[in-house]
């Protein structure tokens, strides 16, 4: 049996080893993540992770885990940026206000499906003009959705948070342990040594 991380994230990879688990593979799947017209953040945010899990090939017996992270304003729903302009934009729309981040995670082992989703809250500061100039400087923005990633140089932009930290930066890992352990996957195996 393999364990397949259907990411290219490494933020997702790191957490992963704090639960002991290192890949046997790393097959990010190729899917359109474009919401559909109308659609809702949470739901959303599920209906991804579940087309990425189930696009990763994998044998029956190999465990594949997915994740997809979505920020919502309201029922707006705020991807990755395409271009800094995008990010300046989703920055000011946050600036100041409450949002949510939404996480959510499947694990699939040939027709069975394990899945949650997790549901923080963030604050993001009022900005100024010269914190957003320096924070888009930095490049953070570029593939994070929301156009900001909370455990790089944006964290010091975030004064109060509700929820899981670790489903913000991208896999809940309370949540992602215990559906490891209804699949019966061993956490902390690689620790040990």
């Amino acid at each position: 049996m393999a364990f397949i991380l259907g990411s290219g994230s490494p933020r997702r990879l790191e957490l992963l080893a704090q639960l002991g688990i290192v890949p046997d593979e790393i097959r990010p799947p190729d899917i359109d993540e474009s919401p559909e017209k109308g659609e809702l953040p949470r739901p959303y945010c599920t209906r991804v992770t579940r087309g990425k899990v189930m696009a990763v090939a994998a044998d029956p017996q190999d465990l594949v885990l997915c994740a997809d992270t979505t920020v919502a304003l309201g029922r707006r729903i705020m991807g990755k940026p395409r271009d800094a302009g995008e990010a300046a934009e989703f920055l000011l729309a946050l600036s100041g206000r409450r949002h949510r981040v939404i996480t959510a995670v499947a694990l699939r082992r040939g027709d069975q499906l394990w899945e949650r989703d997790v549901v923080s809250m963030v604050k993001m500061k009022r900005l100024s003009d010269q914190e957003l100039n320096h924070y888009l400087a930095t490049d953070d923005w570029i593939g994070k959705a929301g156009g900001y990633a909370i455990q790089g140089p944006a964290g010091a932009l975030i004064p109060w948070i509700s929820g899981s930290f670790t489903g913000i930066v991208g896999l809940p890992l309370a949540e992602t342990a215990s559906l490891l352990q209804a699949a019966g996957y061993p956490l902390y195996k690689d620790m040990a040594q």
